[in-house]
């Protein structure tokens, strides 16, 4: 906006400039030139007025020098008597005197420059011509010099309005940029982006609103938070009961068992409510998890179930460790999603396979089961599930890896007949 303003600004300027410069040049040329043609006719008038002080005696070339002033000017003064006498500079032959010997005094373009007739009328009723030249050099002296001021000026004048179109654009454009980079920043997730309202009325309206906007945001946001907090915390009471009931169960393997799981369950929860009162994050660089050790801890908890449900679970997991840019909870969840599915939309039987490879700069990892495979792409989207679950699964995971700068796939396995979720992520400092 601001550099389309500046060109208008010169567009515009230039051609008022051009419209008063072209004909003040023109004016200019045109003024050099009957200045030094009117010199020529005073020069002219001097000779006829010394004729007439002679008469009848004729004028001779020592009176015609003491005449002279402009010849230092490069006039040259010639005297045509009436039979054809040349007193002073020579007459070329083109030159036609006849006009001037009828007694009609004129101006001519000759060769070179401008010739000035002017008839003076003796005593004997005979008439001579006054002829004075003036070189091309007189006619245009000074025309150059004032050409160049006013192409100077017309300049300047251009100069001065895209300058004053860069401050008013300046004006303009400076909070329209900081409203878009603000906007930009509030995109990303900071909610604390604001504008400071400034420049026409128009953009500052705009930016009044913008913070009004941000601020309505931001009181959702709060109130989404508190209201996760807040339906997570409930969950603390029946998961109290729940572990008073555990504990009364019978059998020591089963027991334990069930109590493992409650504090899982309870670890989530807990992490829930701090996530949720902390807000969203989006890979921060301080977040680091070895996802090798998350895999095998996640992979042995679901060992257990798949053993229940007669699955093959087949694990392979590089023995380096696998830093990403996660933090170990993110890791549990994209982890257990990513599993959580299997069991949820295969059969009982289904086998299962985990596999992890660390390479020099990232991490693969490859969940494959033995079930139908995806129907479609669609599963991915939020909230559409082909079986009883929620649907939140395969989106949770697909987000989570995008935060941390990975790539999140799907398609079909080779080695198990059904769906192939592959995830690579960029592998961080120790």
């Amino acid at each position: 906006m601001r550099r389309q303003l500046v060109l208008q600004a010169a567009a515009v300027t230039s051609m008022v400039a051009l419209a008063f410069v072209v004909p003040l040049a023109i004016l200019v040329s045109d003024f050099a030139k009957d200045r030094a043609l009117t010199a020529a006719e005073r020069e002219a008038e001097n000779v006829a007025r010394y004729m007439a002080l002679l008469a009848p005696l004729p004028i001779s070339e020592s009176d015609l020098a003491g005449l002279q002033p402009a010849a230092a000017n490069g006039y040259e003064v010639s005297v045509v008597s009436p039979d054809g006498g040349i007193v002073g500079s020579d007459v070329p032959e083109g030159e036609d005197l006849s006009a001037a010997l009828d007694g009609t005094a004129e101006r001519v373009e000759v060769d070179g420059g401008g010739s000035v007739y002017l008839p003076v009328i003796g005593s004997d009723g005979r008439t001579s011509v006054v002829r004075v030249f003036v070189p091309d050099s007189e006619l245009r002296a000074g025309v150059a010099r004032s050409w160049l001021i006013l192409a100077v000026l017309g300049a300047s004048l251009v100069l001065i309005a895209v300058l004053i179109a860069d401050r008013i654009g300046k004006t303009i454009v400076k909070p329209v940029y900081e409203l878009s980079s603000s906007a930009e920043k509030l995109g990303a997730g900071d909610l604390a982006a604001r504008v400071n309202p400034s420049g026409p009325p128009e953009v500052r309206a705009m930016g009044v609103e913008f913070n009004r906007l941000a601020d309505q945001i931001d009181q959702l946001v709060v109130a989404e938070r508190e209201a996760a907090a807040d339906l997570s915390h409930r969950l603390r009471t029946p998961l109290a009961a729940l572990r008073l009931d555990a504990e009364a169960l019978e059998g020591e393997a089963g027991r334990e068992r069930v109590l493992d799981d409650l504090s899982s369950l309870e670890r989530t929860v807990d992490y829930v409510i701090d996530q949720a009162r902390r807000g969203a994050r989006s890979g921060l660089p301080s977040a680091r998890s070895n996802l090798a050790e998350v895999v095998g801890e996640r992979a042995a908890f679901w060992r257990v179930l798949a053993e229940d449900q007669g699955r093959t679970m087949h694990v392979d997991i590089a023995g380096r460790p696998a830093v990403v840019a996660m933090e170990s909870g993110d890791a549990s969840a994209l982890i257990d999603a990513l599993i959580e599915n299997v069991f949820a939309h295969t059969p009982e039987g289904a086998g299962i396979s985990v596999s992890l490879v660390t390479r020099d700069a990232d991490v693969l990892l490859g969940v494959e089961d033995g079930g139908p495979g995806l129907p479609d792409l669609g599963v991915l989207e939020r909230g559409r599930s082909e079986g009883s679950s929620s649907g939140l699964g395969l989106d949770i995971a697909r987000k989570l890896t995008e935060r941390s700068g990975g790539d999140f796939r799907v398609g079909s396995s080779r080695r198990l007949g059904g769906a192939l979720i592959a995830i690579r992520l960029p592998l961080t400092p120790d």
